[in-house]
């Protein structure tokens, strides 16, 4: 194929497959009951330059390019058509900066998450953002999806700590955004529109991050209900009381039996919910907020322990982290969705889960960021068995219009991709779903990069 080989000309050896067995893995994401496809080719750039010239061949040839990172997002936003090229980014993996006298930090796309944490750490700084798959998941990709993760309530999202964006935007110009100060008003905020594009606007290469100091104490809880009422409940009082923990996780007793299953760690498999809640910062404030909290949790009858050491601190959320990667082991397909509602929303959204769960005959493991609204419901089940498939596309449909009802949204973190992307007028309107569609034309008129996705 002439394109092609114009490609590999362009790139030179070692940084092109073309060859099936090559493809196969990249023809998928960790969405689950999507249409997976091989693409034609995936390259591996190895710097903005060569992601510029990509970028131009893919123009001249109208062939779309589907940039990646490590694959973990959630909602199809990596999965290409098979006329397509993947664009991995990995290979672009360096911390070009950290920035002292800033507090910035300057990534390439590649960057693993828990890696720039790990480079920061001695200087007793943090990034904050941490999705379950921060082990695995890149910059790159975090950014293109705008992950949360579980200090969202206290700490924010990924949006919250991007200052500069550097990306190839469709037509093959590679443009910067932001850059280090702490106030920006220059136009239009370019940043903020790059992050949660999905690769629909950019191929992203490199990254300002603001890092902040790490929190010198730290107190963690875990609170057992007899009640999922109770639980949440609790989560909205602790909020009421003016406190905002660094996380706020609850699990459902399908999680936490699945967890214990798959762990062995000695959580309460009779019970009905666990909260997870962790308060850091200054010594003097954990302490008085760790009394506020305690008191709060067991007004709500929950059974209240504390961590008290550093190993039982990361046993508990060990057990948070692994709720995913254990109901994915009960059934064939893993259905994990993101629905998000206001916090004073949150009883009245897992009292509706439950009620689909019954209407629809369908498990589901509820577990997520409580404490900011963004629950995970679950659904174990085998996209193979059609006549419960269905079931499950209708459940999904009403757990999404249960949390429009409740003044939500239809992703808290996950983002849009293939999954949701015909739900979007439920929520932005047919104007506001041109106006993305118009917005995208502007950055790649030729409709090359990650088509199919978002609008």
């Amino acid at each position: 194929m002439e394109a092609l080989a114009k490609l590999q000309k362009i790139l030179g050896s070692g940084k092109i497959k073309t060859q099936p067995e090559e493809l196969f893995v990249y023809g998928y994401d960790a969405t689950a009951g999507l249409k997976n496809q091989m693409p034609l080719a995936v390259v591996f750039p190895e710097s903005a330059g060569e992601v510029v010239e990509i970028v131009k061949w893919a123009n001249e040839y109208k062939i779309p390019l589907y940039p990646r990172g490590s694959g973990t997002n959630l909602s199809g936003g990596t999965i290409p058509a098979a006329n397509g090229v993947v664009v991995e980014l990995n290979r672009l993996n360096k911390i070009l900066e950290i920035d002292l006298d800033n507090l910035t930090a300057t990534v390439e796309p590649g960057v693993i998450i828990n890696d720039l944490n790990e480079a920061v750490k001695p200087y007793g700084l943090i990034y904050p953002p941490d999705p379950g798959t921060v082990a695995t998941a890149t910059m790159g990709g975090s950014v293109a999806e705008c992950s949360g993760g579980l200090r969202g309530l206290k700490y924010g999202v990924t949006k919250h700590y991007i200052m500069g964006v550097e990306a190839v935007i469709g037509t093959g110009e590679l443009l910067k955004f932001g850059g280090k100060t702490v106030k920006n008003v220059t136009g239009y905020d370019l940043p903020a529109l790059m992050v949660g594009s999905e690769g629909t606007l950019g191929i992203i290469t490199k990254i300002i991050v603001k890092l902040i100091p790490a929190p010198k104490a730290k107190k963690s809880f875990l609170a057992v209900f007899n009640s999922i009422d109770d639980a949440g409940n609790a989560i909205a009082e602790i909020i009421k009381n003016r406190v905002i923990p660094a996380t706020l996780e609850i699990m459902d007793q399908t999680t936490i039996r699945t967890v214990e299953k798959f762990k062995k760690i000695g959580l309460p498999v009779n019970a009905q919910a666990i909260l997870l809640v962790e308060t850091d910062g200054y010594p003097e404030q954990v302490e008085m907020e760790a009394k506020i909290i305690r008191q709060v949790l067991e007004k709500n009858r929950g059974e209240v322990s504390e961590a008290q050491n550093e190993e039982e601190r990361e046993k508990l959320w060990e057990a948070r982290r692994a709720a995913l990667p254990a109901l994915a082991q009960v059934s064939p397909t893993t259905v994990l969705e993101d629905a998000t509602v206001p916090r004073s929303q949150v009883p009245a959204m897992l009292k509706k889960l439950k009620e689909i769960g019954e209407k629809y005959n369908l498990t589901i493991g509820t577990f997520g960021h409580a404490g900011d609204g963004n629950l995970h419901p679950t659904i174990l089940t085998d996209e193979t068995n059609r006549e419960e498939w269905q079931r499950v596309e209708k459940a999904v449909e009403e757990i999404f219009k249960a949390a429009l009802e409740l003044g939500g949204t239809l992703s808290g973190e996950h983002g849009i991709g293939m999954a949701k992307n015909r739900f979007l007028p439920w929520e932005m309107g047919e104007a506001g779903v041109n106006l993305l569609k118009r917005l995208k034309l502007a950055f790649d008129p030729n409709n090359i990069l990650n088509p199919g996705k978002m609008a």
